[in-house]
């Protein structure tokens, strides 16, 4: 038996409708998620959905010349996997553990059985995979039109929502890696920061004195992205949705319909 409380940290996993968790609860299993610990590489095959509850994972786009840029980190807020319900088994990012920590996972078919069988589960998954998109098309933005010292600012406000505590364990060399910017602009914007009195930065710690000056350093795009988050994140169980969509999972649901359309069509055209 997992330690629910624990496990219900993960925002997804604590807005289960009572009944989704009654059936979630046994397949989950606890895993402790290790600096670079590779979760999926472009390409291959996943076989487990993770749901970080104090560990932040990194989705990286990797070029065939080994450059490489972060498009979103998912936290406690998500869900690494969200291709398995998606209609695919792998993905086009790399996913690996950016900070240390714990979390839960679940097999990939369970993912895809629970997407298909419950309305409630694939409102929340849905919503989740629309937040997420949003974070990854603001950070395309924010690369090509905001400045260095912006970008920095507001990848340290991501982890600081999704770490506890206010201090970001990284280097200059991994952080400038994950902007797709060189290391010597990095070097430059830390010690503008911890001048302005906002962080003090020693041998990878960076400790964030004033989060309130770092927002207002930072541009709109983390702003922008943690309100969608709220908006579209329950703080609660989810609820099944009213009217929700139908869902056609198969060919044989599809085939089913247009039959069954048919049919109705040769029916009118009896009763004439």
């Amino acid at each position: 038996m997992i330690d629910s409380e624990n496990a219900k940290e993960n925002r997804l996993l604590a807005a289960l409708a009572d009944a989704d968790w009654q059936r979630w609860e046994p397949h989950l299993e606890r895993v402790d998620l290790k600096l670079g610990q590779v979760l999926h590489e472009p390409g291959g095959a996943q076989r487990y959905a993770y749901f970080p509850t104090s560990a932040i994972v990194s989705l990286v786009s990797v070029l065939s010349d080994g450059a490489s840029t972060e498009v979103a980190v998912v936290g406690n807020e998500g869900i690494i996997g969200t291709s398995l319900f998606m209609g695919s088994t792998s993905t086009t990012s790399h996913g690996s553990v950016l900070f240390t920590g714990q979390g839960y996972r679940v097999g990939a078919q369970m993912i895809k059985d629970e997407f298909d069988r419950s309305d409630s589960v694939r409102y929340l998954l849905l919503r989740y995979t629309q937040a997420l998109v949003t974070q990854i098309a603001q950070t395309a933005v924010c690369n090509r039109h905001h400045a260095i010292d912006q970008q920095v600012c507001g990848w340290l406000l991501y982890s600081l929502d999704r770490l506890r505590g206010s201090e970001v364990v990284v280097t200059q060399e991994v952080l400038a890696s994950m902007l797709g910017v060189r290391r010597e602009s990095v070097t430059q914007v830390a010690g503008q920061l911890q001048a302005a009195g906002l962080v003090r930065y020693s041998r990878g710690h960076i400790s964030v004195l004033d989060r309130a000056g770092l927002e207002r350093r930072s541009c709109e795009c983390h702003a922008v992205v943690k309100n969608e988050y709220n908006r579209l994140l329950p703080r609660e169980p989810a609820t099944r949705p009213t009217n929700p969509p139908r869902w056609v999972s198969s060919s044989w649901d599809g085939a089913a319909a247009i039959r069954l359309a048919q049919r109705h069509e040769v029916e009118a055209e009896c009763e004439t």
